[in-house]
């Protein structure tokens, strides 16, 4: 079991608020438009989830499945993606999205890097694929980050890997140990620390309602940033933050966070 060992401050560059999926749910969610949109509204952070083609590219999709976020049918992960590219990924939304596409990770990338946004990678395996999944996606964004100067003295932050699948996150160790993990939870399941500690977790994300102040405390004595999804209260926010909680993940980007003028 690898000993984990505490995070300096200097190493972790998130800010306090995080936008879901891009601009939570006032664009179509994991696309550029979103991205974008957020941008605009002063985020700099954005949490998405990334799955593979069936020919192993990765590419931004919460869904196994394509019926809800686009017009195709089917796991997505069953397609190549030559069929995934032309679909629409935005019509669903509203029809001004109408016809924006599925992204890629690498165009995200190329578009979140140069102007210093932060990324938070959740791998999101298909079922069945999460080894593969987590390794490949460690590759292409170590590969992608490097590109643009991470790991080189004034270079990019690496983004930080999240994943609800503990072997997703250990093919990811395995792969390129040096980005910073995270293991997600939406319940304390017995053994989950011990996981995030062989893990070499950096960060553990929680839904919101699992954090209590000492829940918070206990995770930063042990070196661990905390993080909390899907928070749309501002109130709840607030506690949490006060509690010592790291940082937000949230899909109010009109009214919470830089929305508000507040510092973080």
């Amino acid at each position: 079991m690898t000993t984990h060992r505490p995070t300096p401050a200097a190493d972790w560059p998130f800010p306090r608020w995080i936008a879901h999926r891009g601009a939570g749910k006032l664009a179509p969610e994991n696309t550029l438009a979103a991205f974008e949109l957020g941008w605009r509204l002063g985020w700099r952070a954005f949490e998405c989830d990334v799955k593979l083609s069936a020919d192993g590219v990765p590419f931004l999709l919460h869904d196994a499945t394509l019926e809800r976020t686009t017009n195709g049918q089917g796991r997505a992960g069953d397609l190549p993606w030559e069929v995934l590219a032309p679909l629409d990924a935005g019509g669903w939304h509203s029809p001004a999205y109408a016809g924006e596409r599925l992204l890629r990770l690498d165009a995200l990338a190329d578009w979140a890097v140069p102007r210093g946004a932060l990324l938070n990678l959740e791998i999101k395996p298909t079922p069945g694929t999460e080894a593969a999944t987590g390794a490949a996606v460690a590759q292409a964004a170590d590969a992608l980050w490097r590109a643009h100067g991470a790991g080189q003295p004034g270079g990019p932050a690496w983004p930080l890997l999240t994943s609800f699948q503990p072997a997703a996150l250990q093919a990811a160790q395995q792969t390129c140990p040096h980005l910073p993990r995270g293991l997600l939870l939406d319940s304390l399941w017995p053994g989950c620390w011990a996981v995030a500690a062989a893990l070499d977790c950096v960060a553990v994300v929680l839904n919101h309602t699992l954090w209590t102040e000492a829940l918070i405390a206990q995770q930063r004595a042990a070196g661990r940033r905390t993080l909390a999804y899907t928070v749309n209260d501002a109130a709840r926010a607030r506690t949490l933050l006060d509690w010592g909680l790291d940082a937000v993940i949230t899909d109010r980007v009109d009214r919470l966070g830089p929305a508000t003028r507040r510092p973080g």
